[in-house]
């Protein structure tokens, strides 16, 4: 798939801007499963997606590791989505004061949603570490090459990501 990734990024690279539509087919799902993880919203992980489509479209020219775009645009989504988190951490104070009945609703909502809450009390670097390692299924290297952090310092990320993520799990359980 790398290889085919390589021959539409010099098919764009070459003037055939319609081609850049295969390599979104492609890798949007992926990117978006990604980005819904680190965000924890549909709609904001579709805008860091979009946009990050388009930062690898205007850079592409530039990217000399062809082969890699799978990587290379991931990172981008990442990054994308780090922007995201760091806007929308200046708002959560408001959102702190909360209304109470949308709080009581918490108890009846399903597995998937208790997952996405429990994501979302991690810190942002521990998210995007199980995240990367769990719904992208990448192995340490590869995630080691996108967020630009050593294998062991992801290690002990995803370690204690799911520690916590168990106890949260846990609690969220017994309530």
């Amino acid at each position: 798939m790398d290889s085919d990734d390589a021959l539409i990024v010099r098919r764009v690279c070459a003037g055939d801007r319609e081609a850049f539509a295969l390599l979104v087919d492609r890798h949007h799902a992926r990117c978006l499963r990604v980005a819904t993880h680190l965000l924890g919203d549909q709609d904001e992980a579709e805008d860091a997606v979009q946009d990050a489509f388009v930062r690898a479209y205007r850079a592409l020219g530039a990217y000399r590791e062809q082969d890699r775009f799978g990587a290379w645009l991931t990172r981008i989504v990442v990054n994308q989505c780090r922007t995201a988190n760091a806007k929308s951490r200046r708002y959560a104070r408001l959102d702190e004061a909360g209304d109470p009945e949308a709080r009581d609703a918490l108890g009846a909502i399903d597995r998937q949603r208790e997952v996405a809450q429990a994501l979302a009390q991690l810190g942002a670097d521990q998210r995007e570490a199980v995240v990367l390692r769990f719904a992208d299924q990448l192995s340490y290297d590869e995630m080691a090459a996108i967020t630009g952090v050593g294998v062991s310092a992801l290690k002990m990320r995803v370690q204690r990501a799911c520690t916590r993520l168990r106890a949260l799990l846990s609690d969220h359980s017994h309530v």
